[in-house]
């Protein structure tokens, strides 16, 4: 068996059991032994349960042993944001109001998951129900500072090599900038491609799901394993969806075109971010045009904004009436004002939505992907924040598929990372130019 098999990604993983050299049990036992010896400082897990992870574990054993069918995912631990509901497990959103909170009602992700095989081994820690108030998990690099969030569990429990696969979800910046702030690979495909049912929703129009890996390749097999069309999810769509594994796995055919837009918010970058997106440009060369974009397109930041506050105040009504004195500080301002936003400015912004999805659609037939900072830089020290989300702000509103990928460091060794943004439902093809980037990127770092 393999020593320290909790190091290992889901790939590699497979590969090992597939070979004989590793068991579902051993993994999941390696797993939740370093959790065990780390978790204490980084508190990436609300909710865990070893004795049922290692009776799924050897339920994939003896499955295989019996020759029977596998799935994609078969053997692999994976951890869940705290918002997916789970039979037999709690779901409490991360707050006091949904302390023990327990359900018979299994979100779409979760069927997936059990069909391909995976161990869900709990609920990873996430913020104030997925919004702005931080709760306890620290940064597995640094503890006194912050992993991000909203995700903040998901993106801590593969940065701390707890499992090598956790799902969270993005309304704004919570899958990229918890990704680049850990140093994991994050990975939020086009809206629609992974269903939200049984996912606590804030925003109809925005809540997206994405993963977290150490690979591009192990992001690319999670999303393929729990995507697939629900008719229970507005957003979701009755076409095929793109096959990530094969995008990640293949070359590109001609280096791809890049753009670089210089947007006003970009002064917000700190100094190391900026020297080393810098780097990045030059090093791409002709690849990249820097563009100055039109005015508008800075402006669906507030676009964002009021969709997202206007909905939540909307969703969850019923929990602001009935436990006001149960909601943080931080999140109170914002539902106070998105309470005062009528329902005529908030019919605008969505029309305003429509036309940026419009403009990209149009933007994407020249070019293959937009280079863009996935947050501010380092991440901030816990108890100020969770991080700057505008630098997901606008493909997020868009429903564009993007990926950050690990590539910086910042002036107190902590990650960034590097942001590519794809068209709509072209997330293969997404994939396949990042995977080119970070070669490209190697290549240049070992010449």
């Amino acid at each position: 068996m393999i020593k320290d098999s909790y190091t290992l990604s889901a790939t590699e993983a497979l590969a090992a059991m597939a070979a004989g050299r590793l068991t579902s049990v051993a993994l999941v036992q390696s797993c939740l032994d370093r959790i065990k010896s780390t978790d204490e400082a980084i508190k990436a897990w609300a909710f865990l349960d070893p004795d049922a992870a290692l009776a799924q574990a050897a339920e994939c054993d003896r499955l295989r042993k019996a020759g029977m069918a596998l799935g994609p995912l078969h053997g692999i631990p994976v951890g869940l944001k705290d918002i997916i509901d789970t039979a037999k497990m709690p779901t409490q959103r991360g707050t006091p109001i949904f302390a023990g909170r327990e359900t018979d009602n299994v979100a779409r992700l979760v069927e997936h998951l059990r069909e391909s095989g995976a161990v869900i081994m709990g609920k990873t820690v996430t913020t104030e129900l997925a919004f702005v108030h931080a709760n306890e998990t620290r940064n597995p690099h640094n503890a006194n500072y912050s992993p991000g969030g909203s995700s903040s569990g998901s993106a801590a429990a593969v940065a701390a090599f707890h499992v090598p696969l956790a799902i969270g979800t993005q309304t704004n910046g919570s899958v990229i900038r918890p990704a680049s702030f850990c140093g994991t690979f994050g990975f939020k495909p086009t809206r629609g491609v992974i269903s939200r049912t049984g996912v606590l929703q804030t925003s109809v129009s925005l809540d997206q799901v994405g993963c977290f890996g150490r690979t591009l390749a192990d992001t690319a097999l999670l999303t393929d394993a729990i995507a697939g069309y629900d008719q229970r999810d507005p957003a979701s769509f009755a076409r095929p969806r793109p096959d990530m594994s094969v995008g990640v796995a293949a070359d590109v055919p001609v280096p791809p075109d890049l753009v670089w837009f210089e947007l006003p918010f970009n002064d917000r970058l700190s100094e190391a971010a900026l020297t080393g997106l810098e780097a990045v440009l030059d090093i791409l060369g002709p690849q990249v045009t820097r563009m100055q974009p039109a005015e508008t397109l800075s402006n669906l930041v507030a676009v964002q904004a009021r969709i997202h506050e206007y909905e939540i105040c909307q969703h969850q009504a019923e929990v602001f009436d009935q436990h006001w004195d149960q909601i943080s500080d931080t999140l109170k301002p914002v539902i106070t004002r998105g309470r005062q936003i009528t329902h005529t400015e908030y019919e605008d912004a969505l029309d305003v939505k429509v036309s940026a999805e419009a403009f990209f659609a149009d933007f994407f037939v020249e070019f293959d992907g937009i280079i863009a900072p996935s947050a501010a830089g380092e991440a901030p020290l816990f108890g100020n924040g969770t991080g700057d989300p505008i630098f997901c702000t606008l493909w997020t509103l868009a429903g564009l598929p993007c990926v950050t990928l690990p590539l910086l460091v910042g002036e107190t060794d902590l990650p960034i990372g590097v942001q590519l943004i794809g068209p709509a439902e072209k997330d293969d093809r997404l994939l396949r130019t990042a995977r080119w980037l970070q070669t490209e990127l190697v290549q240049a770092a070992g010449s």
